[in-house]
């Protein structure tokens, strides 16, 4: 799960950059929707092998939440 939890974190990192945003649109609107598909490639990819409450999140489009829930299960597993 850590290569979702980093596409998660970028996805933020994309949203967070209002400077990127408000130089490019496009750009940043291309590479927020490339991140998105990425994400979904992933989840498809996993389908059926997830916890139920992460399949949820994911299927529901909540990432933040899905981070949070990545980033949990790894602090648990240390």
């Amino acid at each position: 799960m850590h290569d979702l939890a980093d596409l998660l974190r970028r996805r933020l990192e994309i949203i967070a950059d209002h400077a990127w945003r408000d130089r490019d649109a496009a750009a940043h609107l291309d590479a927020l929707r490339q991140v998105s598909e990425d994400i979904a490639a992933w989840h498809d990819q996993h389908r059926g092998t997830l916890p139920a409450r992460l399949e949820h999140f994911l299927t529901g489009c909540s990432y933040d939440k899905a981070l949070a829930f990545v980033e949990a299960a790894a602090a648990d597993t240390k």
